[in-house]
């Protein structure tokens, strides 16, 4: 889960340093030299001691010196040269927030960027893509899912030579070849100097000398050295001296702080240190903290205020309240490309749900937690068909955690599976497309399980969830699946009299016909679904996707005027409603009909900036695509050789499209022709040559390389001036890459 702000680069995903790392410079150290030994190394010890800033420091000190290119060569052993070892990435996965053991490997695909929309389990797509890779992962926060994560780790490291894990939790995973680091709290100089660093940024004008160091140094050995103890002691300086923190430490845990049996154990100084900064908050401040609790992950002002306010805590307060929460340490602000955000560390997070429960107001306050973020499903498709389409793809992907819990809410009742249905069709959008058919799917056959049955009055939050679940299994290859979905929803719709769910069946079919390349049957269903929706005054993104996917089959049935009037018209209306998704469709369609006449610069056009939309939007079924019939137009202007490249480096993204489309006689014409005329020219050894350079491609790399456009200087390869070729309408089953 993306709870911090993330650097993607060419090596990984590494957050960026919220704040400087202060010593553990041997512990450091000793954690590379473990890393040299072992390809699973895990550091242990109680929450707030620095696990995750440890592993983080140490990940960050190993992508230094791993190399950007993935071309590097060299041994896989043990004693393999660091540049090496790593040069497939550093990717870090945040497990805290990760309740749903169904979740996990989608969680690990989704931090090392892997989109995958076929029906395979996402464990098969995780060790198949790390089979062959030299990277580290780094685990964080697994605790919940110690079992679980273990014998994932324990499969991935048997499968996969090359992979090194780093992993951070209270305990160790218990795999064999695990060499444990427990953790420490900092030495005092260390932590003093931690505390002293933290107060500076929570007040810049803060300096301590003399018995004000006394004090800190008494304040750090207090509580144990505990780094985020320290850091919850740093808010406090904003507003109380040293001996002030330090007389109130004594004061009100004198009975935890001293005694005479020793060291205190650290976990109960970690909860001295929260319950303190607990016991300084006022009433109204620990009610927040114990309701922001029901939180997973980031969330927004609109999101607290909504759920966290009532009679005992008015709604014009909370960003006042939010405000010294986040002087006092216990809430942390996040610049998101949803915008501002907030996050609570996953150890205040508990102390406040453990309070949240003895008041008894836990059930209430997930009940609301779920209400908001149905709404915001609700409003999120409505302005999915709107300018502000992107935002709302981030907004979602920042959201993602609530969602999750919202969903696993509505199915922890059984008188409220109908909640359940309605989120999990609402988010049609963001599964079908932004990349997440394989998490649509999990939660759809969750929320219809189990099957029909008699209409009632929630009929049509079954009957939208039946479409979308039709929708997404069409997109992933499973025909039975999605025929046994639509045809349920396409029945229960003529039993309720539901005009919109029967044109959204009938849709689904016509779409399922077109990528089994039943083009007739395609044309015939997609028509009639068009004629419904017009019937029932429907229009939205789903609607303008079946003009275009009707121009899909006509075009493939040789009507390019047909198509072209279409897809025109679908084009005209996106660019007036800001529409950009399906837009990308219409485009290809457009690029398509265009080659065919020979206009390869009006193609190439086209396609780039069908390319450009579909990589923003994660929607890899449109980027493989267009990437395939941007090569054909390659060949077209004269450079089989980068052609050859780019069918290569789309070739990888088959295996996460789905079975259905290698079989299409249709969608797979372009990379046939493109494979035979860039072959005839280059020969089958150079040809395979540059596809395997393509191959090495990562996708933000290729993506740029497909826009350069008029900018790129063609390979000389002999090819001289040959026409663009007529994309062929055959329906001879496609060779595997």
């Amino acid at each position: 889960m993306r709870q911090r702000p993330l650097r993607r680069t060419a090596r990984g995903n590494l957050p960026s340093e919220l704040s400087g790392f202060i010593g553990r410079g041997a512990e450091l150290a000793e954690l590379g030299r473990l890393l040299e030994v072992s390809r699973l190394v895990t550091v242990t010890g109680v929450g707030g001691v620095g696990k995750s800033r440890l592993v983080l420091a140490a990940a960050r000190s190993a992508s230094e010196g791993a190399r950007e290119a993935p071309e590097a060569q060299g041994a896989q052993g043990p004693h393999a040269p660091e540049e090496e070892r790593y040069c497939d990435g550093i990717w870090l996965a945040e497990l805290a927030g990760v309740r749903d053991p169904a979740l996990l490997e989608l969680t690990l695909s989704e931090a090392l960027g892997l989109t995958d929309h076929t029906t395979r389990p996402p464990r098969t797509v995780l060790a198949e893509h790390l089979a062959g890779k030299r990277l580290l992962l780094v685990l964080d926060g697994f605790e919940q899912l110690v079992e679980e994560t273990a014998a994932l780790v324990r499969e991935l490291l048997l499968r996969s030579p090359g992979l090194r894990v780093l992993a951070a939790g209270r305990r160790p995973l218990e795999v064999a070849g695990e060499r444990t680091f427990p953790l420490a709290p900092p030495v005092p100089e260390e932590a003093l100097a931690l505390l002293e660093a933290r107060a500076c940024e929570a007040d810049p004008a803060f300096a301590a000398t003399g018995a004000d160091r006394a004090a800190l140094a008494e304040v750090c050995a207090r509580l144990d050295g505990i780094p985020l103890a320290l850091e919850l002691a740093a808010g406090r300086l904003r507003t109380l001296s040293p001996a002030q923190v330090l007389s109130r430490l004594e004061d009100r845990f004198g009975l935890l702080t001293g005694g005479g049996r020793g060291g205190l154990p650290r976990h109960r100084t970690l909860r001295t240190a929260i319950g303190w900064s607990h016991e300084l908050c006022t009433p109204a401040e620990r009610l927040l903290w114990a309701r922001l609790s029901v939180f997973a992950g980031q969330f927004d002002l609109d999101a607290a205020e909504y759920v966290c306010a009532g009679p005992d805590l008015p709604v014009e307060g909370v960003l006042d309240l939010v405000g010294e929460l986040l002087a006092q340490s216990l809430l942390v602000r996040e610049e998101t490309p949803a915008g501002v955000r907030f996050r609570m560390l996953e150890t205040v997070r508990l102390y406040g749900a453990g309070w949240l429960e003895s008041l008894g107001d836990a059930v209430r306050l997930r009940r609301r937690h779920r209400d908001w973020y149905m709404g915001l499903a609700t409003w999120c498709e409505l302005d999915w068909f709107s300018p502000r389409q992107h935002e709302v793809a981030a907004l979602v992907e920042a959201e993602l955690p609530n969602l999750r819990l919202a969903l696993e809410c509505c199915l922890d009742e059984p008188d409220e599976l109908h909640l359940g249905q309605y989120l999990a069709g609402t988010l049609w959008f963001y599964w079908a497309g932004c990349g997440r058919l394989t998490e649509g799917r999990h939660w759809l056959d969750r929320t219809l399980d189990p099957p029909g049955g008699q209409a009632t009055e929630y009929e049509s939050s079954r009957l939208k969830a039946l479409w979308v679940l039709g929708y997404v299994a069409a997109l992933q290859g499973d025909a039975t699946a999605s025929m046994c979905a639509l045809y349920e929803c396409r029945d229960g719709a003529a039993r309720s009299g539901n005009r919109v769910a029967a044109a959204y069946a009938v849709h689904r079919l016509g779409c399922l016909a077109l990528v089994s390349d039943d083009m007739a049957r395609a044309r015939e269903l997609l028509g009639e679904a068009l004629e419904q929706y017009r019937a029932a005054g429907e229009l939205n993104s789903n609607v303008l996707m079946c003009q275009v996917e009707l121009g899909m089959a006509l075009a493939f049935l040789g009507d390019l005027p047909g198509a072209l009037a279409l897809c025109g018209e679908v084009r005209e209306i996106c660019e007036e409603r800001g529409e950009r998704w399906t837009k990308a469709y219409a485009l290809y369609v457009l690029a398509y009909a265009a080659l065919e006449a020979g206009g390869t610069q009006e193609a190439r056009r086209l396609l780039s900036e069908c390319v450009e939309i579909n990589h923003t939007f994660n929607d890899l079924v449109g980027l493989v695509l267009a990437l395939e019939l941007l090569a054909l137009v390659t060949v077209a202007e004269g450079d089989p050789a980068e052609a050859a490249v780019l069918q290569g480096a789309a070739e990888p993204m088959w295996g996460g499209v789905g079975l259905q489309l290698f079989g299409s006689g249709y969608f797979n014409a372009p990379r046939l022709m493109c494979r035979e005329r860039a072959g005839e020219v280059l020969g089958a050894e150079r040809y395979a040559a540059y596809a395997a350079e393509g191959r090495e491609l990562r996708r933000e790399s290729l993506v740029v390389r497909a826009l350069r456009g008029a900018a790129r200087v063609p390979r000389p390869a002999g090819l001289g001036g040959v026409p663009g070729p007529r994309v062929p309408r055959s329906t001879a089953p496609a060779d595997q890459p």
